[in-house]
């Protein structure tokens, strides 16, 4: 997820390792604190698999550099986007992610098959808890903040799905869901 957001950026033009930060931090920050012990190492293995360059930022100083993709960088950032790892389409927040950068895929045809991938998931039935292999629903719980957090999920999910749907320009499958 760090290195796919680092990617995502810097294919939206060169940026000061400084400004990267606060973009990925802004993307992901609110669950997932980005610290610089864990981007400026991210950054170092970009470069070292040289999919990343740094210069110097004339307009910074000596010691500040600009960061940007080279060729072999932006081809990964979209293969990256092509074919996510299945718990980034799973994980909402490395999804989100995805969905972040997936403009930067110029086939639509690409897009629409990663965005189909994350409705066929949500389609699925699901809960945070279960009957054995049931999923447990909402109006079974009597513990209150359980229930609030199966109902929230399940407006979240109807949202989502519903939006995925008017994205692939697909007509709603069910119409209670």
């Amino acid at each position: 997820m760090l290195e796919l957001a680092i990617l995502g950026f810097l294919a939206e033009g060169p940026l000061p390792g400084h400004e990267l930060r606060s973009r990925v931090s802004h993307l992901t920050g609110y669950t997932r604190p980005v610290s610089d012990g864990s981007l400026y190492p991210a950054i170092n293995r970009l470069a070292k698999a040289g999919l990343l360059e740094r210069q110097p930022d004339p307009r910074a100083g000596a010691a500040r550099y600009l960061l940007s993709l080279t060729d072999a960088g932006h081809a990964d950032v979209l293969k990256r986007l092509r074919k996510p790892a299945d718990h980034e389409i799973t994980d909402h927040t490395r999804f989100y992610t995805v969905l972040s950068f997936l403009s930067l895929l110029p086939d639509m045809a690409e897009q629409h098959a990663v965005l189909r991938r994350r409705l066929i998931f949500l389609e699925e039935p699901a809960s945070f808890f279960y009957d054995g292999d049931r999923p447990i629903r909402a109006e079974e719980v009597a513990d209150p903040y359980r229930r609030g957090l199966l109902l929230t999920a399940r407006a979240t999910s109807r949202a989502e799905r519903a939006w995925l749907r008017e994205a692939l320009g697909e007509q709603p499958l069910e119409k209670n869901s």
